[in-house]
Parts: structure tokens; sequence; C-alpha cells
């Protein structure tokens, strides 16, 4: 029989007997250990943003996509002069260096019948914390009740292996999807997103997109998130006398603290955006850096934190900026400490996304619907 594939999603035509089929591909021993083993290489390489590994990570994927997947592959070099200017750019974290970007390309032979359609990943990775506390090392995958462990194998590159291997179980079966699909390998998605900004900017767009993250149920609004790094200027004091000084360190933690009440004011259930009601605490401020102090018997005079925040859809960046500089002014005022604030990292607004206007029901949407409770 043939069948015919709109980007992926398959029409009517895609009976139950092509769903056997794709069930039984994936079932396959080899299939299976190739679907793992693929997964451990790209584990395995420590593309901690920022480092060498997040180039050998591109690299991989540019081969896998030529030599395992016969997809037309662009590799191009990222430019910060290329996408500082855009809607979405972030500041970013670090030096801008050997960022690249990699797309695969499937184009359908003969005529295309169906929407084109992005598969977006990313696979750079947050630092491991101390190695001491995993049972095996981070950059050595195992698998362990049909769990593989190891930093970044959920977030995501699990994700990533498996738009690949959904693709290449089209291709065990003989079929190919009816229109354009990119699949696109991205960088940098961990602090700025810099690296889906510079796909759009090389000109990738379709119909439709998906994001294989972890996440438990199908996605359809983001919070937005912005990074400051908060500079805390105290009074330098000997031990013999701490009242003399001003403690940075200490402060930095009373600056964090008043922003607690604004935390909890916008998680309130009657000030909520519809689309997060469900949420036990989908506001967070989250403290994940603090730096501070040279001597354990002199006052600390400066101390740096970097600070996570989010908000609501709806709301505009140069609000959320605003109220929280203005909490944070008012508390070192009254701790009698300078600060100085700094931007880099996720400078993102919120989202939702619409399928179809009126809230009619999206094509793309049920079928992930039906494919993800399947």
């Amino acid at each position: 029989p043939t069948y015919t594939l709109l980007g992926c999603v398959a029409t009517p035509m895609a009976t139950e007997d092509l769903k056997a089929k794709l069930a039984n591909v994936v079932a396959q021993e080899d299939f299976y250990n190739d679907m793992v083993n693929t997964l451990k290489k790209l584990v395995a390489i420590n593309s901690l943003v920022g480092q060498p590994g997040e180039l050998e990570a591109q690299d991989f994927m540019a081969d896998f996509f030529a030599k395992q997947m016969n997809l037309e592959v662009d590799r191009w070099d990222i430019h910060l002069d290329d996408i500082q200017s855009l809607p979405g750019f972030s500041p970013p974290v670090g030096k801008w260096e050997n960022k690249v970007g990699v797309v695969g390309v499937h184009k359908p032979k003969g005529e295309v019948k169906g929407k084109s359609l992005i598969l977006n990943g990313h696979v750079d990775i947050v630092p491991t914390g101390p190695e001491e506390l995993w049972t095996s090392p981070p950059f050595d995958p195992v698998v362990k009740d049909k769990r593989l462990f190891g930093r970044g194998s959920g977030d995501m590159k699990g994700g990533v292996v498996c738009m690949l291997f959904a693709f290449k179980a089209l291709q065990k079966l003989g079929l190919q999807p009816a229109a354009k699909v990119f699949f696109e390998s991205v960088i940098d998605e961990e602090c700025t997103g810099n690296g889906t900004l510079a796909t759009l900017q090389r000109g990738y767009l379709a119909d439709a997109c998906v994001i294989p993250e972890p996440f438990s149920d199908l996605v359809t609004a983001q919070v937005g998130v912005l990074w400051m790094h908060v500079d805390v200027i105290g009074r330098p004091a000997h031990v013999l006398d701490t009242s003399a000084g001003c403690n940075a360190v200490e402060a930095a933690y009373k600056l964090f603290n008043s922003l607690k009440p604004i935390e909890e004011a916008k998680n309130d259930p009657s000030v909520r955006h519809p689309h997060f009601t469900e949420f036990k605490h989908p506001i967070n401020f989250n403290l994940g850096v603090v730096t501070g102090g040279e001597w354990g018997s002199t006052v600390p005079s400066k101390c740096r934190m970097t600070i996570r925040i989010g908000w609501f859809p709806g709301i505009k960046l140069e609000d959320a900026q605003q109220e929280i500089e203005t909490a944070l002014k008012n508390e070192a005022a009254n701790l009698g400490a300078e600060i100085r604030i700094e931007y880099s990292g996720f400078t993102g607004n919120g989202c939702v996304f619409h399928p179809l206007p009126n809230g009619a029901s999206a094509p793309l949407f049920d079928g992930l619907a039906k494919a993800h409770l399947a």
C-alpha cells in the first residue's frame, strides 16, 4: 500500500496497518540498540555551554544527519552581528566563540503534498554539580532499569535522538514525509536561546515546530525568563569590630529575600495567567549563584549573586525588570549597601502558542496529544 505523510503527521490514509509496522520497527532489537548507542555517544560528549564539547556535539549531529539519515546538511558559524539586533536576542553568557548552527534538511522526492515541519532540539547542557554526588560519572552514560543516566540525557539529548530515530523508522519502511522537514540542532539554549534565533535568521521557517523537551505534557505556553547579576558593595572591616562594616554577603541574602513577597504575590491564584492555573507554583525566583568575600576574618565588601526571575506571558520584559530593580534598590538603601545590576543570559518574554483562531483545534496538537497518550 501507499501512504502519504504530512510533515511526519500521518493522514487518515495511515491506517492501523502502518502504525503496527512502525511499532514493529521500533521494537526490533537492532533498531533499539542503535538508538540507545547513539544516545550514549551524544551524552558522552561534555557539551557544557561555552565549552569545546558544544562544538563537538554539533559536529556529531552534522555527521549523523549526513551519513545516517541522508539529509542535506547546513552547518554555519553563528556571528553575534547577525542576530543581536533581532527580537528575542539575549546577551551571551561569557565569550561567544565557536558557536555553530546545524540543520539537516529533508526534501521530499516528487510533489510536495503536505505541510512543512521543524523538529528542534538543543545539545548544550548545564553543569554537572559535584561529581562525587553522582553514582556513575556524568559523561559515562549507563543504562539501568531501561533508563539511561548521564548529564544531558533527559534535557534534552534523549529528545534529540528520538526525533532522529522517528525519521529513521519511516526510512526503514521505505516511507518519507511528503513535505520538507528541518532537523535543527541548536546550542546556547540553556542560557539564551540564541542558537534557535540563529536558525530563524538563517531563514528556516515551517508550518509547525515540535521541540521534544522532557515535559510530561504538551506545552502551549511558557513564562518569561530573566537572568540578572547583582553586585552588592558593602563596607570592609576587621573582625575586631564587625559593626564598623557592612557585610556584603549577608546583605545579598537579605536583598534576595526582599523579592520573596513579589514572587508569592505573582503566584496568587487570583492573578495567575489562565495557562498556569493548574501549576502549584509557576512563577519562581531562584538565587542560583553567590560569590563573595576574601578572608575569614574580614567583613566582606563585595558579593555577586545571579538571580533567575520568571513572570507570566503578557507582562513586558521592561516592566518585569523595573519592578525587580526598584525592590532591590529600596532594600539596598535600607541596608546601607550599594548595588550594581547587569544582565546577561535569558532576557525573554513569556509566550502563548495559539494554534488556530477562536480556540479551534489544531491537527498537529490533536495528533501529538493522541500519540502522547497512546
